[in-house]
């Protein structure tokens, strides 16, 4: 009973952290398009992503010893993530949104989600049930409702493939910073944020954007600051305790929260697509929170380094200069264990089913 208490304590974090993650992305989008009127958008994405880094710069973990800092070894891995995510994303999305309609665009970007559960589950050994993944595919229907507009779309191949091959580099990047999460998340979202701001900005200035007045910088960097940085930290924090699939399924909710957002801001009005989108995002959300996945299963020798608490599954011994307290941070040794609970498909939980 108390392992099956820590699992689900842990998954609920996770859970809230995802949907406030989607939550504060969402918001920040009618605000981002006012801006959008006097800026570039791979510039107003630099900046965005400038003031995200920024405020994660200020912001502290609460504790020293709380979480594992990035290592030397991580630069492979972290230069990947910004690379994909922040630079090769943004880049192909710009090209393709040039070369199709809005409406189409819309549709297209929806590709992140289910591209991220398809490699999580592929590629880097997550697990999603059948309850899990109808839910996850009534979340994406809801959020292809929303972003279509019932007008007819044009595109052509070169710009569609560009933008899916946009999402492929930003389900690539919520892949691989999964497999970062056990790290620090503010240190690895200020990482992301700042060199993804800064290529995205002179990215813009070689193009031959130009930089927009003080208040709309002002404007972008604070907007940044809490819609990307706070989301971003959440957002890897959701990975670490419930899997980059589970992760993305939620944040598939983020279009509903701006639609909702862009009412009182934008002064827009909901139309027949947005009423009809409610249901199955609604459903979705509902259904993924409600599936519970327990069995036996085996956890081989593991020895890692990152922040916990002494659960079921950090039942370990302590060297003298491993700091006090909890939750703290220090490399430690699992043990084989084959027990039953309720789980996820964190990064203590890649088992075959």
């Amino acid at each position: 009973m108390a392992q099956a208490r820590e699992s689900m304590t842990s998954e609920s974090a996770g859970t809230i952290a995802a949907l406030a993650a989607a939550g504060l992305f969402g918001l920040g989008t009618p605000y981002a398009k006012q801006l959008l009127a006097a800026t570039h958008p791979l510039l107003l994405s630099g900046l965005l992503y400038l003031g995200a880094g920024s405020a994660l710069t200020i912001a502290r973990t609460r504790r020293a010893d709380a979480e594992t800092p990035l290592r030397r070894e991580d630069r492979g891995m972290l230069l990947a993530v910004i690379a994909f995510g922040g630079v090769f994303g943004p880049l192909l999305m710009l090209v393709g949104l040039h070369r199709v309609s809005g409406v189409v665009g819309a549709l297209l970007l929806n590709l992140e989600a289910p591209l991220t559960m398809l490699l999580a589950v592929a590629l880097f050994g997550e697990h999603l049930g059948r309850r899990a993944a109808v839910a996850a595919a009534l979340i994406l229907l809801g959020a292809v409702l929303l972003t279509a507009r019932g007008a007819a779309g044009s595109a052509d191949a070169w710009g569609a493939a560009a933008i899916a091959a946009a999402c492929a580099c930003w389900a690539l990047d919520n892949n691989l910073t999964q497999r970062l999460s056990l790290r620090d998340p503010i240190a690895i979202g200020r990482a992301k944020t700042l060199a993804a701001g800064a290529c995205s900005v002179v990215a813009a200035v070689t193009l031959g954007a130009r930089l927009p007045t003080l208040p709309v910088v002002c404007g972008a960097l604070l907007l940044g600051s809490v819609s990307y940085g706070a989301s971003v930290v959440l957002a890897i924090v959701a990975m670490r305790r419930i899997g980059a699939a589970r992760q993305a399924a939620y944040f598939a909710t983020a279009p509903f929260v701006g639609a909702l957002a862009a009412l009182p801001v934008l002064g827009e009005r909901l139309g027949a697509h947005e009423v009809a989108a409610i249901v199955p995002l609604v459903a979705g959300v509902a259904l993924l929170v409600r599936e519970r996945h327990a069995h036996r299963h085996v956890h081989e020798t593991m020895e890692h380094e990152h922040g916990h608490v002494h659960d079921e599954h950090h039942r370990h011994a302590h060297a003298a200069d491993d700091p006090p307290g909890e939750p703290h941070a220090h490399r430690h040794r699992h043990d084989p264990l084959i027990h039953a609970h309720a789980h996820s498909s964190d990064l203590h939980h890649r088992h075959r089913h």
